[in-house]
Parts: C-alpha cells; structure tokens; sequence
C-alpha cells in the first residue's frame, strides 16, 4: 500500500499536517510534564505539612487497652492507619515519575525510613513514617494525587488550534502548488501539439521565472511551426507552376508514347509529394468532428479506386455512429491505400470490425512486408523503407500523416504482419471520442 501521496501538493499539506501534529504532541508532553511538575510541588508542600501534623499526632498518642490507632484520627486527617509491625509489607514500590520524586522528597524530608507504596486495587497511596518509637503507615486516597490529568479545555483548544492550522496549511499547499499544476496541464496540452495559453508568471519568483521561461519556449515553437507552415506552402505553391508546364509540354512535346507516359507519371508522382507535404503542412487540428459511418466513408473511398480500375475489397461490419474528422480520415485512408498499391500486390484489402468499445479499420496488402523492429521509424515525418519496399519514391510522410490521424482521434497506428505474407496498418478508433 502506498502512504506517500505522489502529487506535490498533497505532500506539502501531508508535511505541513505532520509538523503541526508533532508540533502539538511535543507542546502537550510538555505541559503534562510541568503540570505534573507543579502539582508534585504542590502535592509535596501540603502532603509534608499534613503528614508533619500527623506524626506528631501519632508519637503523642498512647494508644492503650485498645491496641490500636484511633479511627478519629485518621478521620481527622483524611488518611487510614496502621501499625507497620502489624503489617510490614503493603502495596507495591511506586514507577511514576511523579511518585518517585515525591518517595524522595519524603525521604528526604522525614529519614531514610520513610516508604512510599502504591495500592492500586484500593486506590490508596501508603506512606511508612516514624512517629515517636513506632513505625506507622498513612493511607490515602490515591486519586487525590492523580490531578496530573490534561484539561479538556486544554484538549479541546489544541484541537481547535491543529484543525486550524491544518487548513490553512491545506490553503497554502494549494495556493502554492496551483501554478505547477497549471504549468503541468500546459506542458500536456503542448505535448499534444495544443498551443497553450501563456501561464501567468506571478507568485514565488521561482515559479514566476519557470513560467516565464515556459511562456517564452512556447512562443517560440510556435513561430517555429508558422514558419514551417509557410516554407512548406510557399515551396509547395512555387513547385507546382512548373510542374504544371512540365506536364503541358510533355503531352504536347514528346513523341515517344513510352517516354510522353513515364515523365507524366513521374510529374503525378511529384504531384502527390508536394500534396503530401502540403496535407502535413496544415495539419488537421483546424477541422471539425462530427458524427460519421466509418462504413460509408470506406465505401466511397475504395469507390474512387475502382472507377481507376484498381482492385481493392471492403468487408465491413456494423458500426455506431463515430465522432470524427471525415476529411482526415479519408485522408488517412487514401495515404494507407497508396501505400499499399505502391509497396504491396494490386489487390487491397480493407475491412472494419468492432469490440470492446473500440473500432478497428485494417488495410491489408500482399507485399514484401515490414521488419518488425523499422515499424516505429516508418511512422516518423521524412522517412521510407525504400531498399525493404520496392524502391518507389515518396515523401516519405503518409505514414506520418496516418499516425497524427489516429492520435488525434484519441486511437492508435500499427503495422503488422499479414498472415501468407504481405502487411496490415491497422487503426484503432475509439467509439467514444477521447481525441482533442
């Protein structure tokens, strides 16, 4: 079981409860040990006064025919009284400090012969004292030296007084680990790829100074990323005029049916890479969700591959209405699907199918396959298997493009290996959004 609470928060009001506590406890063990000091002083001063009276008392007394001390007067002086010779032994030696110190203060005060006995099934404290020849032992009441007790004024006031300082140790742990939280839930938020709202960079100086810093990294990775956004377009834009004019003049100018094909295809192909770049460019956190039939959306896309007279299947199954991006999820299809084409057989498989709260939607190929230990590297921007795939070119974001995809929609993006051969990507979506 785990008694250390793991938030920064809950320590400091943990330490500071703690302290208080012990604080309380060192304060209270203190007042019991004066308190029982003063009423030991106190205890000593009457009861050596009143035992002083009794002995006198005792050694002027001729107890006579009745062989005996008389009951008055130990009625007179509040105690019980009894010939040590008739009864050496009585009670038990006293272990409380408190009775300790007052056997020596009696001891020092009326001779070495002086005892202090405790009887605890009687409630009595017993007192050996000479009185002219004889011996004698005193009983009193042993509650009226048990006044060592702690008020309950007193306890109810520390209390009082623990309870407040607790919760104003709960206010400061708060107020204190408020701005971390903050900080942590951006540091989330940017991690996501969010753009956070700068973090107010007040209270102690050194959360102000990390809020600040924070406020100032995120500022810049955000102009880093306009920036990318721009060079990406701008090359994009500048990129697709004479490509545009390279396939005009190929279609015009050349006369080899063969050479006229290749260097179209080589246009579309380069075509389909500033297209990627621009689609990763503008990511896709500027569109809307809203409910969808994953079903439909896979039909109309495996439809436009068919009007091109390529062959690809759909096996789905029935699914509930999903929340989510429908262009970046055609967008993420098509990206799988070219993949496919271009790395794999030309037959493609896709497929829909349900369970425990999840969907799952795989687009299966026939092709060469993927290593297991280059499937995380494959999902990075900028990177292709090339030597392991075929060699077609490529950006060398699809891929990347799919993953951001999935994340977004709160699932997740694999690529395994196709029973008889080949490679399936398969994306795992939530029924339930979780995406931002």
């Amino acid at each position: 079981m785990r008694l250390w609470p793991r938030s920064l928060f809950w320590r400091l009001a943990f330490l500071l409860l703690v302290l208080i506590v012990v604080s309380q406890g060192a304060a209270i063990a203190l007042f019991r040990q004066d308190r029982a000091h003063l009423v030991l002083r106190q205890i000593s001063d009457t009861k050596v006064a009143q035992l002083q009276a009794l002995r006198e008392a005792l050694a002027s007394f001729d107890p006579g025919a009745q062989g005996g001390p008389p009951s008055r007067l130990g009625a007179t002086y509040g105690a019980r009284l009894l010939r040590a010779e008739d009864r050496p032994e009585i009670g038990l030696p006293p272990r409380a400090p408190v009775m300790v110190e007052l056997a020596a203060k009696l001891r020092e005060v009326f001779g070495e012969e002086t005892e202090l006995r405790v009887q605890p099934a009687e409630q009595l404290l017993w007192i050996r004292l000479r009185a002219g020849p004889r011996l004698w032992w005193a009983g009193f009441p042993y509650s009226r030296l048990q006044e060592n007790e702690t008020p309950r004024r007193f306890i109810f006031w520390t209390a009082f007084v623990i309870v407040l300082l607790g919760v104003s140790a709960w206010v400061f742990a708060r107020r204190l680990a408020y701005p971390l939280r903050q900080l942590a839930d951006a540091v989330a938020a940017l991690g996501r790829g969010q753009a956070p709202p700068p973090l107010p960079e007040s209270g102690p100086l050194e959360i102000a100074q990390l809020s600040q810093g924070f406020n100032q990294m995120a500022a810049n990775l955000q102009q880093m990323e306009a920036d990318r956004v721009v060079l990406l377009a701008s090359v994009s834009h500048d990129l697709r005029t004479p490509l545009a004019r390279m396939r005009l003049g190929a279609e015009l100018g050349v006369s080899d049916p063969e050479l006229r094909q290749g260097m179209i295809e080589d246009v579309e192909e380069m075509d389909r890479i500033i297209h990627q770049f621009l689609d990763f460019a503008r990511g896709e956190d500027n569109l809307t969700m809203s409910s969808c039939d994953l079903n439909q959306i896979l039909h109309h896309v495996a439809e436009r591959y068919k009007r091109n007279g390529q062959s690809i299947s759909v096996h789905t199954c029935e699914l509930p209405q999903l929340i989510l991006r429908s262009t970046s999820i055609e967008r993420m299809l098509t990206n799988l699907i070219d993949n496919a084409y271009k790395y794999g057989s030309p037959s493609v498989d896709l497929s829909t199918r349900r369970s425990e709260g999840k969907v799952w939607l795989e687009v299966a190929d026939r092709g060469p396959g993927i290593p297991p230990d280059q499937v995380e590297r494959l999902k990075q921007p900028f990177t292709r298997l090339s030597a392991a795939r075929g060699g077609a070119m490529g950006s060398g974001l699809g891929l990347a493009i799919v993953e951001r995809v999935a994340r977004l929609h709160g699932g997740s993006f694999d690529l395994l290996p196709r029973e008889g051969g080949g490679t399936v990507a398969r994306v795992m979506l939530p029924e339930v959004p979780t995406g931002r």
